[in-house]
């Protein structure tokens, strides 16, 4: 019973990534293909065309509610889209960056995952490295001064 069940989630975790890799590929070809002009032009042809079939369709009731759907339903698919193509490029500069954290020499590394910290404590960090900015910029213009007077 335990090794069915066991089978079972194997199967189910299998399909699970599958679809969601290909999910992944078919979202950034999407997203890819939606930020083209080419794109936004053939969006507008679209609703040129719309409007201009206003009168054939007396501009009635379902000539609107064609317009009305069919952007409604662009949106709330684009959604997800986009928010899956932000995720992944997020994710991805994450990594660089923790990447690059821990390849400089003194770096603290702690900073590489800041991204699973949480929002209070982020804050913290926040103010600590604002505060050593500010104290940085501060010795700067100390020194261009110091520099300007000799």
């Amino acid at each position: 019973m335990a090794r069915k069940r066991q089978r079972r989630r194997e199967t189910a975790t299998a399909i699970g990534a599958g679809f969601q890799e290909q999910f992944s590929r078919i979202a950034t070809v999407i997203a890819q293909n939606a930020g083209r002009p080419a794109t936004f032009l053939a969006a507008i042809a679209l609703i040129v065309a719309w409007a201009l079939s206003g009168p054939l369709f007396g501009f009635s009731d379902t000539w609107q509610l064609v317009i009305n759907t069919s952007t409604t339903i662009v949106t709330f698919l684009m959604v997800f889209l986009i928010q899956n193509t932000q995720n992944r490029d997020t994710m991805a500069l994450q990594i660089k960056l923790a990447e690059l954290i821990c390849a400089v020499d003194g770096a603290k590394n702690r900073i590489a995952t800041a991204e699973d910290l949480s929002e209070g404590d982020l804050e913290q960090l926040h103010k600590h490295y604002r505060s050593q900015a500010d104290a940085t910029l501060e010795s700067l213009e100390q020194r261009r001064k110091e520099k300007s007077r000799h």
